[in-house]
């Protein structure tokens, strides 16, 4: 089975999974083009299932760091 790679859109910071050797993406945030080729993953995992989970362990993060009052 081919990794799954998660990236982030340049435009929007929106998150996505990409095949490996996928040279492209369509961002579904923005419609931003993403070259895939020239971005790091943010993650990876062997298969879609595992990279789903992944992604929503990333997103729940994001979402409590930016629910935090910064500090004064």
């Amino acid at each position: 089975m081919p990794l799954t790679f998660i990236v982030e859109c340049s435009r929007c910071s929106g998150l996505m999974l990409a095949a490996a050797g996928q040279r492209t993406k369509t961002c579904p945030y923005c419609g931003a083009r993403v070259d895939l080729q020239r971005k790091l993953p943010l993650a990876k995992a062997e298969d879609a299932f595992e990279a789903s989970e992944i992604l929503r362990k990333i997103k729940n993060q994001r979402q409590t760091n930016a629910r935090r009052p910064s500090p004064k």
